[in-house]
């Protein structure tokens, strides 16, 4: 099954082209832009398929990031992917960036111990999920304080990693989503942005136009 991934949900505009059968990644392309992710995302995915030599429909699933994240981007990300798997007749799954930093974390720490992955919420607040040995989720992802999060680092003996630690900004690597999108169950619903708390920006009040 080819795989397409897209992510929108961090600084980078990413999208990857994976071989599930052969397992084998055949393109990935990312670009740091911080923000424009829907003028841009389109000629990223054309460059992934061009460079992977794949036709878009020979695309039997699309996998895209669903947050936490970018609040705009996200939803630019899934709108498309789930355009994209309207049209194209395919199913569409949603993968994490907790669960995305998790398993690049894995793949290169060699570490034997759970891993919390904390990525700077701003406000401050931190995006948090804990995560064993095996990938599995050992709590839900939440919007936590310093304190809760320390707190449940000492109470799982997990390792933190993420951008709260590094102080850095939050990329999620776009060939572990493809991996990770390859091996989803898509019996599930259709992938919905996940979002641990309101946008940052808010309505104006007080200067409503009266209706005529």
């Amino acid at each position: 099954m080819i795989v397409l991934a897209i992510d929108t949900a961090g600084i980078d505009c990413s999208a990857a082209v994976f071989d599930s059968s052969a397992s084998r990644l055949l393109s990935a392309v990312s670009e740091e832009i911080g923000k424009g992710h829907a003028e841009r995302l389109m000629a990223v995915i054309d460059q992934a398929l061009d460079e992977a030599q794949v036709d878009l429909h020979a695309v039997g699933r699309i996998a895209v990031v669903i947050g936490p994240g970018s609040f705009t981007g996200i939803r630019v990300g899934v709108a498309a992917a789930r355009g994209l798997a309207l049209s194209l007749g395919i199913d569409c799954v949603g993968v994490s960036t907790l669960e995305t930093l998790a398993a690049s974390y894995r793949a290169t720490s060699g570490s034997d111990m759970p891993v919390l992955i904390a990525m700077d919420a701003k406000r401050e607040e931190i995006y948090a999920q804990a995560f064993a040995v095996d990938g599995a989720a050992l709590n839900e992802p939440a919007a936590l304080s310093a304190e809760n999060v320390d707190n449940l680092v000492k109470s799982l003996s997990a390792e933190p990693t993420g951008s709260w630690i590094s102080k850095t900004g939050d990329r999620f690597d776009i060939g572990t989503v493809a991996r990770i999108g390859a091996a989803k169950d898509a019996a599930g619903a259709r992938p919905k942005p996940l979002y641990l708390r309101g946008p940052d920006a808010k309505p104006q009040t007080g200067f409503a136009l009266a209706r005529v």
